[in-house]
């Protein structure tokens, strides 16, 4: 808009020029005028009706008034930009009357209007380029945003990759262990009493029971350490996705999981909760759709689990079962507390356990 503004002054000049050849009188004057004001009003309404209705009243004002003619390249570059250059048109008639305009003037005008269409192609293109540039600018921004964006998400799903491929490494690893090095210290245990029993010499009967204590408490110490190393490997989105995946035949699930992953107790905790509801819902719900959710809140972590069967009646409803009471068990170890819901609508097992066990230390 700034740079319009200055190719209209100069095109104001340039019909300044054309009418300092015109015979002093007010008509002249009235026209430079009546040109600028409708030039100002068509920029005020540029885009609308209005502006062509002004464009094309001056034009047709040049044949009672054949000064007007000398402000042709200021309203024609008017009518450029509002797509219509047919508009000035009219003006030609103040031709008919070739006395009132001098032959200066005309080749001014002329002139004028030479420069008006060339400044109005040049900007226009000028402003293409501008308009089409920015536009590939915002699809190089919108692609940014969206290539990194999906970076994120191939990291996301590498380290998620990595992270299983860490687990499933680590199971294998108890496995060997238990299946090997477990058999064998099983195997030298028994060797171990069988030698102790069919032993006839008192001075080795001490060593022998020191050698099969110290392969107990290895035994002990491995068997530990498998099942330390077992339940660390455990995921618990893949495993509740396991457990989902029985179900799937019957029941439409919806799980929700927007929490890392929780301490080893608490994974082992809501996985049994989890997988005890799911087997409760293939026994006594008829609904078809259940709802896990897990949430992480700065000092707890909460489970729901909620199906849309019509719940259980009768005496049930007030009575917890062996698996509600195991699930309660298990949760309240943990000082945790969980609740269970019966309703028309369902049935809803809530359950919210501490990050933090009071009187455990930070590790």
């Amino acid at each position: 808009m700034k740079k319009r503004l200055l190719e209209k002054l100069a095109l104001m000049l340039i019909c300044a020029v054309a009418f300092s050849y015109t015979e002093f009188s007010p008509m002249p004057v009235i026209a430079l005028l009546s040109a600028l004001s409708v030039s100002a009003a068509v920029s005020a309404v540029s885009g609308h009706l209005s502006a062509k209705i002004l464009i094309f009243l001056f034009s047709m004002a040049c044949l009672p008034m054949p000064a007007a003619f000398c402000a042709a390249p200021l309203i024609l570059y008017d009518a450029f930009w509002e797509r219509s250059p047919y508009l000035a048109l009219p003006m030609l008639l103040a031709l008919r009357s070739g006395e009132s305009i001098r032959s200066e003037q005309l080749l001014i005008v002329l002139v004028g209007c030479a420069v008006a269409a060339i400044m109005y192609f040049r900007i226009d293109s000028m402003e293409k380029i501008i308009k089409a540039m920015s536009s590939q600018r915002d699809e190089v921004a919108v692609s940014n945003v969206r290539l990194t964006d999906r970076n994120a998400r191939l990291l996301e799903a590498q380290d998620n990759e990595l992270r299983l491929a860490t687990l499933r490494e680590r199971n294998r690893i108890a496995r060997e262990i238990h299946d090997n090095v477990g058999h064998m210290l099983t195997r030298s245990l028994l060797q171990s009493g069988a030698l102790i029993v069919i032993n006839k010499d008192e001075a080795l009967r001490e060593p022998l029971e020191e050698l099969k204590e110290t392969l107990n408490t290895a035994m002990t110490s491995i068997r530990e350490s498998v099942h330390d190393l077992h339940d660390e490997s455990i995921d618990l989105e893949a495993v509740v996705k396991e457990s989902i995946a029985s179900v799937s035949d019957r029941f439409k699930v919806v799980f929700e999981n927007d929490c890392s992953e929780p301490p080893v107790r608490i994974r082992l905790c809501f996985l049994s909760v989890i997988k005890e509801a799911l087997s409760n819902c293939v026994k006594h719900s008829n609904g078809d759709k259940i709802t896990i959710i897990i949430r992480e809140h700065p000092g707890l972590y909460q489970l729901m689990i909620e199906d849309n069967g019509s719940g259980p009646s009768g005496k049930e409803k007030t009575s917890d079962g062996i698996g509600l009471q195991n699930m309660r068990d298990r949760v309240e170890a943990l000082n945790g507390i969980i609740s269970f819901t019966h309703s028309e609508s369902g049935f809803r097992i809530f359950s919210s356990i501490p990050k933090k066990v009071k009187g455990e230390t930070e590790k």
